[in-house]
């Protein structure tokens, strides 16, 4: 009897030293993080931000034509090309300087034509009017569009001044108007802003 309680009791310690280890491995098994399903919002950037920030990333490019050639090249800059041929003017868009153009297109000079009741071959016979209409369109410095002084005088290269609106409309002491339609055609001695009305000093 006795060597059945002390078997017994064998058998019941035995089972509880299992139980017991089998306890201790469970605690110490790794515990799986649990996935999570939570997405970090990226901080909303404005679209002007980014194209701000893409145009300072871009280097400008270097200008490799004077303001003649420029317009030499360009379709819509013909008559005023032919015109500063004839007024023996396209010399000084060649060489080396720091101009602004306010560069009429073909249509301006057009509606001059048809305001002046007269051909183009007649414009570009008289020298003495080209010499005074073509300077006027002319600024001996270099004024980018960021740069205009709106509401202020420019001295053009005729002696006579213009003024500027923040609507890029030149206004000009005769009343005469014109509209900036394209800014900032850099050359290598100056800018060219294309109008769309040539303007005629006093």
């Amino acid at each position: 009897m006795l060597k059945k309680n002390i078997l017994s009791i064998a058998v019941v310690a035995a089972a509880m030293s299992l139980a017991a280890c089998n306890d201790k491995e469970a605690v110490t098994e790794p515990v799986e993080p649990e996935a999570t399903t939570d997405v970090v919002a990226e901080p909303e950037v404005a679209p002007e931000a980014v194209a701000e920030a893409d145009a300072a990333a871009m280097p400008e490019v270097a200008a490799t034509q004077t303001i003649g050639e420029m317009a030499a090249g360009n379709e819509n800059l013909t008559i005023l090309t032919a015109a500063l041929q004839a007024a023996g003017l396209d010399g000084m868009m060649m060489e080396a300087g720091e101009y602004t153009v306010f560069a009429p297109t073909d249509d301006a000079f057009a509606a001059l034509l048809t305001k002046l009741n007269i051909t183009k071959e007649e414009l570009l016979a008289d020298q003495a009017t080209l010499k005074s209409v073509l300077p006027y369109h002319v600024v001996p410095m270099v004024v980018k569009a960021a740069d205009i002084p709106y509401g202020t005088a420019i001295e053009t290269a005729n002696g006579q001044t213009i003024t500027i609106s923040d609507a890029n409309v030149i206004t000009d002491a005769s009343g005469n108007t014109a509209n900036i339609v394209g800014t900032d055609m850099m050359a290598t001695n100056g800018v060219v802003h294309v109008i769309d009305t040539v303007l005629l000093p006093k």
